[in-house]
């Protein structure tokens, strides 16, 4: 794990804590303001994701060219 998708896990989860204390009070704002922090989370672990795809295929690039 990078540290993009443990940040990106870290926002959602409070993301998803803000926007359903907005829904519990019946406050919009505050469950839109927990939306948004959800997405941003989801979107940061998905480039993390592509990070450590990206990192593993040149490690198996550098391990293939290693080969005789």
């Amino acid at each position: 794990m990078n540290k993009d998708q443990v940040n990106g896990a870290i926002k959602e989860a409070e993301g998803k804590v803000q926007q359903k204390t907005g829904q519990i009070v019946g406050s919009p704002e505050l469950e839109a303001k927990g939306l948004t922090k959800k997405l941003q989370g989801k979107a940061q672990k998905k480039v993390g994701d592509a990070k450590e795809k990206v990192g593993d295929a040149k490690e198996a690039l550098k391990d293939a060219k290693s080969r005789p």
